[in-house]
C-alpha cells in the first residue's frame, strides 16, 4: 500500500506541478492533500480546479485547512468597507473573489482523511492537530503537548500547516508534518511532501521528498496574476517568505497588527518596516512596488 500526502500548496501552481508528475511517476494507491489549496498565494483557482480535476477523475482525497477557512469567513462577511480590519484580511478576500463559485464546495470538504492497512493500523491525516486547524506540530513541540495533539493516538499521524516538514516518534505513533509544496518556511525552497507505505513485513513506513520546481515562474505568477497588486501590503511579506523559506507575517504580526488595526500605523507603513530589517535584504527586489521601494 502506498500513500502520498501533499498539503500547504498556497496558489503555487508550478510547485503544484512538480509535485504532481512526481506522485505520478512513483504510482501511490491513494493521494491525499492535506488543505491550505488556495491563499497567501497568486494563483489559487488554478490550484483549487488542478486538485478537483484529480479528485473527480483520479479518487484524490482532500482535507480542509485554516486557509480554506479564512476563504469562507470572507464569503461570510457582511462588510467590505475599507478600513484597518479590512486590510489586513485584504489577501483573503482577493482569493475568496477568485474562487467565489467553488464556496460550496470548500464547505462541505472533511476535516481528516484516515486510510486502515490490512492489518488495521491507521494512517490518520490533519492538517493541523486533533484540536483544530490552527493548531500546529513544531520541532520545538513537546511531547506532553504533542500526546494531546494527536489524540487518541492512531499508528501514523500525518499533519501539515507549518510549513516544517518533521518525522518524530512518540510512544507508538509516527507522527509526519510533510511541510509545504507552495512555501516552505524551513530555510530550503524545495516543495516537500509524504510519501507513506505499508508492508506486512515492515509496517509503516514514512519518507518526506524534497524537490526543485520554477521558483522564476512562480515570482512572475505573484505580478501577473494582480497579486501583489491588488491583494494588499502583506503580500510584499508573502513573495519574500517565499524566496527565504522562511515566514514572515508572524514577525509583522507580533510587531504592528494591534498598531495597525488601532489607526496608528499604516499597514503599509509597518510592512515596510519589517522590510528594512537587515536579514531580509538578500532577499528584496523586483516585483512588487513595496519590495522594491525599500531597496537602498
Amino acid at each position: 500500500m502506498k500513500i502520498a500526502v501533499i498539503s500547504d500548496i498556497h496558489g503555487n501552481i508550478p510547485a503544484l506541478e512538480t509535485v504532481t508528475a512526481d506522485i505520478e511517476q512513483w504510482q501511490p494507491d491513494s493521494v491525499i492533500v492535506d488543505g491550505d489549496i488556495i491563499n497567501r498565494g497568486p494563483l489559487s483557482r488554478d490550484c483549487l480546479e488542478w486538485i478537483l480535476e484529480r479528485q473527480k477523475n483520479d479518487g484524490w482525497q482532500i482535507v480542509r485547512g485554516n486557509h480554506e477557512d479564512y476563504v469562507l469567513e470572507c464569503a461570510a462577511a457582511d462588510s467590505t468597507a475599507v478600513d484597518p480590519e479590512f486590510e489586513v484580511r485584504q489577501f483573503a478576500h482577493w482569493t475568496y473573489l477568485q474562487v467565489a463559485e467553488y464556496v460550496p464546495v470548500l464547505a462541505r470538504l472533511p476535516e481528516r482523511q484516515s486510510i486502515c492497512a490490512p492489518d488495521g493500523t491507521e494512517l490518520r491525516v490533519m492538517h493541523a492537530s486533533m484540536r483544530d486547524n490552527r493548531d500546529g506540530v513544531y520541532p520545538k513541540t513537546t511531547d506532553a503537548e504533542l500526546r494531546v495533539q494527536i489524540a487518541p493516538a492512531p499508528k501514523v499521524f500525518v499533519t501539515g500547516h507549518t510549513h516544517r516538514p518533521l518525522i518524530r516518534q512518540i510512544d507508538d505513533t509516527t507522527v509526519v508534518n510533510i511541510g509545504s509544496v507552495g512555501a516552505p518556511f524551513d530555510a530550503d525552497r524545495r516543495l516537500s511532501y509524504g510519501r507513506f507505505t505499508w508492508t506486512v513485513a515492515s509496517g509503516w513506513q514514512s519518507e518526506i521528498v524534497r524537490l526543485p520546481y520554477d521558483y522564476e515562474r512562480i515570482e512572475q505568477d505573484y505580478q501577473t496574476s494582480g497579486f501583489l497588486a491588488e491583494a494588499g501590503p502583506l503580500t510584499q511579506l508573502m513573495l519574500v517568505e517565499l524566496r527565504r523559506a522562511g515566514g514572515l507575517v508572524y514577525r509583522w504580526a507580533s510587531r504592528y497588527e494591534e498598531a495597525v488595526l488601532a489607526g496608528e500605523i499604516s499597514l503599509e507603513e509597518s510592512v515596510r518596516e519589517v522590510l528594512g530589517d537587515d536579514d531580509l535584504r538578500p532577499f528584496l527586489g523586483a516585483p512588487g512596488w513595496s519590495v522594491a521601494s525599500v531597496v537602498n
